[in-house]
């Protein structure tokens, strides 16, 4: 029995349109970090990686402020036990 399944095509943006989820992606958020709720140094985070097939949809897609944002990434980056 074979496992290996097909590779999902992602949804991957134009740079206008991109920058149009974004703002809704902030929006849709009410302008605050998702996870400490800062108004300041917003960022979208894409919550399934675009180097995982995760795709620029509004679905995969939330607010997170600078420190929050950084902190995610190193987290993901540690090796694991």
């Amino acid at each position: 029995m074979n496992d290996i399944r097909p590779k999902v095509e992602r949804l991957r943006l134009d740079p206008g349109s991109y920058e149009t989820l974004r703002q809704q992606v902030l929006s849709r958020d009410g302008w605050r970090c998702q996870s400490c709720g800062t108004i300041s140094n917003l960022e979208v985070h894409h919550q399934q990686f675009r180097s995982n097939s995760g795709g620029d949809s509004e679905l995969n897609l939330i607010t997170l402020c600078r420190t929050c944002h950084t902190g995610v990434h190193r987290e993901l980056q540690k090796p694991r036990k």
